[in-house]
């Protein structure tokens, strides 16, 4: 394993507000995040804040970047979700129905329809052109924390407070399967980039590997000390992340289960774990008030590390 140290390339502090989502744009250009200031800000890797809105009545708990970077989805504890354009970070459309916080937000792959989950224990499909709800989708007896798409667009993902896992067909908006396995709330869910597999993260402290075919459990990955709060996969299908309330961030081998690396530059709870497009750049976000950036490495070539830049301030532009 290599250091923090050599692993870390920056660290992005905000003004003291908790960190509860990170997401890079479609092209790796820029980040946004969602705080408990309730503010939605896009920024870009070197710590320029493009724009900042505070329109949210309440805390910010996820963002999701349409397919083509053009706009920008916020869900809110204010049970709102909230559309935005991304070059003058106008929000010209509300999405309203859910009776509990929204705690998470996705942009189908083919930028067609948005996903939320909520404390109402229902997952909501919305039609993006008219801003209408297209289906709501019933059978967590919980809060959902998270959904995620297929890459092929047909599935949805939920993860929820029932220790439950569930898997949606998108033309039925039928459960087509229910993941049991999880001790604990299942706080993350995340596909894999050929859609054949599926990585979730619990308060059981555990990651857990699915064959979305079957519904088998395939791997349980263990070492984290407390809840884990995020989960994705890298890009090249090779990588899994992870962050926890142990404050650390892992990377882990999708084949082997192997522990590849462990950060621990956070100082509180990491919520959120997202690569860039490329695969190369992981982001996390924090408690702490932080977004780390950190160097991933490429498990077929030798790993040469980044040069660490200091932590540095947002800058509005």
């Amino acid at each position: 394993m290599l250091s923090t140290s050599q692993r870390l390339i920056r660290t992005l502090k905000t003004d003291g507000s908790v960190i509860y989502s990170v997401a890079w744009s479609p092209d790796g250009s820029l980040l946004a995040i969602g705080d408990n200031s309730n503010n939605v800000t896009v920024l870009t890797p070197e710590g320029y804040v493009v724009w900042r809105k505070r329109m949210h009545k309440k805390y910010v708990s996820s963002v999701s970047w349409s397919p083509d970077g053009r706009y920008l989805a916020s869900g809110s504890h204010d049970k709102t979700v909230r559309l935005w354009e991304v070059t003058s970070g106008a929000s010209g459309t509300i999405l309203q129905g859910h009776e509990g916080g929204v705690m998470s937000v996705s942009w189908s792959p083919d930028g067609s329809y948005l996903a939320s989950g909520s404390k109402d224990g229902t997952v909501r499909l919305w039609d993006v052109a008219s801003g209408a709800v297209k289906s709501v989708l019933t059978g967590h007896e919980n809060w959902v924390w998270f959904v995620s798409w297929s890459p092929n667009s047909n599935r949805l993902a939920s993860g929820s407070s029932d220790k439950t896992v569930r898997l949606w067909n998108m033309a039925s908006g039928t459960t087509e399967s229910v993941l049991k396995g999880h001790g604990h709330d299942v706080t993350s869910v995340a596909w894999s980039p050929d859609g054949h597999r599926l990585v979730s993260g619990s308060g059981d402290q555990t990651v857990r590997l699915w064959d979305v075919a079957n519904g088998a459990e395939e791997m349980v990955l263990r070492g984290h000390e407390n809840d884990v709060w995020s989960v994705a996969w890298s890009p090249s299908g090779h990588i899994l992340a992870s962050g926890s309330f142990d404050v650390t961030v892992r990377l882990w081998n999708e084949k082997t289960g192997q522990e590849l690396d462990r950060a621990g530059e956070h100082r509180d709870t990491v919520w959120s774990v997202n690569f860039s497009p490329s695969g190369k750049f992981l982001a996390s976000a924090s408690n702490d008030g932080t977004v780390a950036l950190w160097n991933v490495p490429d498990l077929t070539t030798k790993i040469v590390p980044t040069e660490k830049i200091p932590e540095v301030r947002l800058q509005i532009k």
